[in-house]
């Protein structure tokens, strides 16, 4: 690590935040995001690394998207932020076309700066629409760190701020656990049940067969709405445009962010069918965001939606997820007792290694072998494994070819005798 790195990680501990920055130093990872283009980050050495984290899905596009930021730039010959209080040109335009491309009934755009916010509003407006108080989410999941999106995620995000929710606010359930989902639904008093599709921050793991479907069938005899999360896993990641379309779900709500950025421009959006909205004809001053729907972001969100819904795009996608199978499926027989799972819908994917601290390490040897993928929050023992929409195969190529030197290495750091892992303690083979 050079010098100057060494001084501006300093001055990150000193003046940033020292908690995330010592934690990245603990587990080996001293980068310095400088240059971004496709689906590269530059270190401020000028070590390259591709981008399998991808902020969440932010950019699933790739950095600096050539038709988001031209986009934008023309633009800005015309618009500003805009006005929140106002009909505004390029949010309607942009309310419009979601409208289009989300499931059937979801009509009304209710514009945030970010996902949490979104969320926020989401619950909100199943609170009035059902003049319910109570909202039942999943253990272990994540919504953000916003006043109501932080109650309906995991402790440890609540917690750190005494923001815990009462029971008469929320109740977790299990994940996978419909006999548990039912016995909380059918009690008829919770406003909704907000879920994101695959729980990310979780590692990906999958629903059941009809998990879904179910619990929206549930909801619906009890007059609870269904909220679908999909901040991560919209926008044609699983292979269509909204993760619940592969599940035949129609929710109440689903909230979308990160990736409708384009990477560009902060935005998220809840699209609401007319009772989950019915605030907006009683009170269209309820909530307010200065920055929500800014139409500076609206132009960056536009030109994602027709990127994303291009069927060149969709097909490249498949195509993607498949070659990425192949690839994976052969890099697990290389390690089957380490490298024990692949979590799968599209180019959602989860990596499950069999040790407490296995996704660690192997996002640990990663880095060391030039690519960026983060370790699930809520278990280490799944990597977050998040390829672009628009990858093309020589890349795909590379990164599987990398990707097996770096799982074999993790391998042997945790499980062979003598070697000591991340975890600090002495493995047994």
């Amino acid at each position: 690590m050079s010098q100057a790195k060494d001084d501006f990680i300093a001055k990150t501990i000193q003046y940033w935040n020292p908690g995330k920055t010592l934690e990245w130093q603990r587990v080996g990872v001293d980068l310095v995001i400088d240059r971004r283009e496709a689906y590269y980050l530059y270190d401020m050495d000028g070590r390259r690394l591709i981008d399998l984290h991808l902020n969440g899905g932010t950019y699933s596009l790739g950095h600096r998207n050539p038709e988001v930021i031209a986009a934008v730039k023309e633009g800005m010959d015309h618009f500003d932020m805009g006005n929140h209080h106002f009909p505004a040109l390029m949010r309607t335009k942009l309310a419009e076309m979601l409208a289009k491309h989300t499931p059937e009934g979801l009509q009304y755009s209710m514009f945030a700066s970010g996902g949490g916010e979104a969320i926020d509003i989401a619950l909100k407006s199943a609170r009035h629409a059902t003049q319910r108080k109570r909202i039942i989410c999943l253990q272990r999941c994540y919504h953000g760190h916003t006043g109501l999106a932080v109650k309906v995620g995991d402790d440890r995000f609540s917690k750190l701020f005494l923001s815990e929710a009462s029971e008469d606010e929320v109740t977790k359930v299990p994940f996978n656990d419909l006999d548990a989902m039912e016995a909380e639904i059918m009690k008829g008093d919770a406003a909704c049940v907000i879920i994101e599709s695959i729980p990310a921050t979780y590692g990906f793991p999958m629903p059941i067969p009809g998990y879904l479907k179910a619990i929206k069938e549930m909801c619906e005899k009890v007059g609870t709405l269904y909220i679908a999360d999909e901040v991560q896993t919209g926008l044609m990641r699983s292979g269509e445009m909204w993760c619940v379309d592969t599940y035949d779900v129609v929710p109440d709500m689903l909230v979308t962010g990160k990736g409708i950025s384009g990477g560009i421009y902060p935005i998220a959006v809840v699209i609401a069918n007319e009772k989950s909205a019915s605030w907006l004809n009683e009170d269209g001053w309820g909530h307010m965001s200065s920055f929500g729907g800014a139409e500076l972001g609206c132009i960056a969100a536009h030109k994602v939606m027709e990127i994303v819904s291009r069927p060149e795009t969709r097909s490249q996608c498949h195509y993607i997820s498949q070659y990425l199978r192949q690839g994976l499926n052969d890099i697990q027989a290389h390690h089957p007792d380490f490298f024990v799972g692949i979590r799968q819908r599209g180019l959602i994917l989860g990596l499950e290694f069999d040790h407490p601290q296995g996704a660690v390490e192997v996002m640990r040897t990663c880095y060391a072998n030039g690519i960026w993928a983060i370790y699930s929050a809520l278990d280490p023992r799944a990597l977050q494994f998040k390829p672009g929409l628009l990858l093309d195969r020589t890349l795909c190529d590379e990164v599987l070819n990398r990707l097996d030197t770096a799982v074999g290495q993790a391998r042997a750091a945790l499980v062979t005798p003598g070697r000591r892992g991340v975890s600090g303690r002495r493995e047994a083979a």
